[in-house]
């Protein structure tokens, strides 16, 4: 076998092959005998239809089952044979394959090269403040207090600004063109007046009203009304007021805290509040400091990361961005969304990830750091603890979907990023 690789660039290798055609012919030969065990062909008894036959009848079938074999094994050997390894399968082009000649054909695929990640004490960032004010827990109070609001009915007046209305409502809308719709009814709807959701200059048509009384008015939508099918269109209105609720914010007491939760006093509540918010300043700032660190060392790839890499990496985080969506029930087809300006929009990012994990491989590679028995058994066990099922069970998954060198790949570089910071110098803001 013949055996030449190609520098295309930096990251990406040409491997152009050579299979003698006494191989390849050999492999035909196999194949075609292989398939003669098994073919049933009208005449000839199972496992005596003759070899030419066989061939003639199943060619396309015996070529591929040879390339297949030929080209897995050629690829190996010859990868083997190089030192070098692709950090995907190769993409195979340029195949010729035919009886009494040789096998040829060109692998192409993208390494990662060895270089220098350099001396982790020169990275030099700010771990952000994690102190919270009193400002701040006084914010997260009144948050509490507006989610905790109570709708109470008016009993006498009329409509006023900020009441929630319950109306029985009829609509039919004629689009910017002119075509009416069907007529829409709805017995029983609740309208936040001053509510973004509200339709445009809904709210001054229901000022004023009183329980009972009905009222027909048409609202035209601007041309750039966020929902594309009202866009520049008309709305006729028919409304009959039912009802007048207003919202009324609970007190800021004892009361309250009684009421979220078991809080003894607004003082629990407090301490409460501050201690979840500290808690996420925490993460917040451990998180920045991390995002600076990884900025930085991507900044240390001396060549373009692999674009093959830097896809994957886009595939996914759509594919996580989509999975989202669907656990808030929102279906990804459906959405509004540009997918193909999403996908761009995270080539950056992806491409800065891809650069960072390179780059902790190398150092993980240089240093030495690797995954130990205990490491892979304790993260088994957090698995185990969150799931509920047994550390034997998912180490048994993950072996036979093949996870467990990707949990295990991931845990090395969990530990090469707390290498890397405990060498750098992190200054405090």
């Amino acid at each position: 076998m013949k055996a030449d690789i190609t520098d295309v660039n930096e990251t990406r290798r040409d491997l152009t092959i050579e299979v003698p055609s006494n191989v390849v012919d050999e492999a035909i030969g196999h194949a075609a005998a292989k398939l003669g065990k098994s073919a049933r062909i009208p005449g000839f008894r199972p496992g005596k239809v003759p070899a030419t036959v066989i061939r003639q009848r199943f060619k396309p079938q015996i070529m591929q089952d040879v390339a297949e074999h030929l080209i897995s094994k050629a690829v190996g050997d010859a990868l083997v044979e190089k030192g070098v390894e692709p950090i995907a399968t190769p993409d195979i082009k340029d195949l010729v394959l035919e009886e009494g000649k040789p096998l040829t054909f060109k692998a192409s695929f993208d390494v990662v090269p060895s270089f220098d990640p350099g001396d982790l004490g020169t990275l030099d960032a700010t771990e952000p403040a994690k102190a919270v004010d009193e400002e701040a827990v006084n914010q997260s109070l009144e948050r509490l207090r507006e989610r905790n609001a109570r709708y109470e009915a008016v009993e006498s007046g009329s409509v006023e600004a900020g009441n929630t209305v319950v109306v029985s409502l009829e609509r039919q809308g004629t689009d910017k063109d002119g075509k009416r719709g069907e007529v829409d009814k709805h017995e029983t709807v609740n309208i936040e007046l001053g509510a973004p959701s509200t339709p445009p200059g809904f709210d001054d048509q229901m000022l004023g009203m009183a329980p009972g009384t009905s009222k027909s008015f048409t609202i035209t939508y601007p041309a750039d009304y966020a929902i594309p099918e009202l866009a520049g269109g008309t709305v006729d209105y028919t409304v009959t007021l039912k009802e007048i609720k207003k919202r009324v914010v609970p007190a800021l007491d004892d009361e309250l805290a009684k009421d979220l939760g078991e809080f003894e006093s607004l003082d629990a509540l407090r301490a409460h509040v501050r201690h979840d918010l500290e808690h996420e300043a925490m993460h917040a700032s451990e998180r920045q400091l991390r995002q600076d660190v990884m900025k930085q060392l991507a900044s240390r790839v001396p060549f373009p990361v692999p674009a093959s890499l830097v896809e994957r990496e886009i595939d996914r985080r759509l594919e996580d961005f989509a999975r989202r969506l669907m656990d808030q029930r929102i279906d990804p087809r459906q959405a509004n969304i540009d997918w193909n300006a999403f996908r761009e929009g995270q080539r950056a990012p992806a491409t800065e990830a891809v650069g960072s994990a390179i780059v902790l491989d190398e150092i993980a590679k240089r240093d030495a750091i690797d995954v130990t028995d205990e490491d892979l058994e304790g993260e088994l066990q957090r698995y185990a603890e969150q799931t509920g099922h047994s550390v034997a069970s998912i180490k048994a998954r993950l072996q036979k979907d093949g996870e467990l060198g990707r949990l295990a790949a991931g845990l090395r570089r969990e530990k090469t990023v707390k290498h890397v910071l405990s060498k750098a110098t992190i200054r405090k803001s």
